[in-house]
């Protein structure tokens, strides 16, 4: 079976650049499945970029190539990259920071740089178009490898795995009766809040389902949210409108609204600058 092609953006629907790209995959190869990870990253955000890899990647079939288009610098001599992670999916994509959780939470094994003499879109008036890598090196290049007309070994030159571009994870603090970290992503449907501090972190910790937490937000220092709220395992055990914390999908602690949104509410957001910390009541 050949791998399945999935792909995430900042390009939203609003024009055709992702259907410029799944054309020329399937202009490589019919039979290629294409499947969507997401096309509403925020625009240039590659952390975010890294975020929803890390969040998705996982749950894919080993073999996946994911095609991760977030590139701020395209056009310049930022790298064009496919990795290959430990657990034997791909990742076709900028080396801009958008590898970061990938390579911390899943190892990648090796990186090769794309080579644009030979996988690089041609016969199509693309030949000095510089701004739209995400059709004519990255969704061509991953065509190419998924229908086998190259290998990895193909793509490009192999570089090291230490010099891929990161972004800096922080860590939580942790200890009896408190834990301290930062909100690190949103779920923006709902908007819940997710942190940096893992379940087994917050247990070790002494919290437990049915607790009642002090827990306190602040944004560059200064406090945006105190209040003593509930922690359990699943929406429905808070009351309609009421904030509180919850084990969310990657097992990591967050803060919701039940049947509300926790970051319309209360003007919270994500980064390095929004802190909390939980205490026992």
């Amino acid at each position: 079976m050949k791998p399945i092609l999935v792909f995430q953006t900042d390009f939203t629907y609003k024009e055709g650049a992702v259907s410029s790209m799944y054309g020329v995959v399937k202009s490589v190869d019919r039979e290629l499945e294409i499947m969507d990870g997401t096309h509403e990253l925020p625009q240039y955000d590659t952390w975010s970029a890294s975020y929803r890899l890390y969040q998705s990647l996982p749950f894919w079939p080993e073999g996946t190539i994911y095609v991760s288009v977030v590139d701020p610098g395209v056009g310049t001599k930022r790298r064009a990259c496919v990795a290959r992670t430990k657990s034997g999916h791909y990742v076709v994509s900028p080396d801009n920071g958008s590898l970061t959780h990938v390579k911390r939470f899943m190892g990648i094994e090796a990186v090769r740089e794309i080579d644009e003499s030979v996988n690089r879109l041609r016969g199509k008036g693309t030949e000095e178009v510089a701004i739209f890598h995400g059709r004519d090196l990255f969704g061509y290049t991953a065509a190419k490898l998924a229908s086998g007309i190259i290998d990895f070994e193909g793509v490009g030159p192999e570089y090291p795995v230490e010099e891929i571009v990161e972004h800096q994870i922080l860590e939580p603090v942790t200890g009896q009766g408190k834990a301290e970290g930062i909100f690190e992503i949103n779920d923006p449907n709902f908007g819940n809040l997710w942190t940096n501090i893992s379940l087994v972190g917050f247990r070790e910790a002494g919290f437990e389902y049915g607790d009642m937490v002090r827990t306190v937000v602040r944004h560059g220092g200064k406090k945006v949210f105190d209040d003593t709220i509930l922690f359990h395992k699943s929406f429905g055990y808070a009351g309609k409108g009421e904030p509180m914390i919850y084990n969310n999908e990657l097992m990591k602690i967050a803060v919701a609204v039940s049947q509300g949104s926790f970051s319309e509410r209360y003007g919270v957001g994500y980064g390095p600058e929004w802190t909390v910390e939980f205490s026992k009541a």
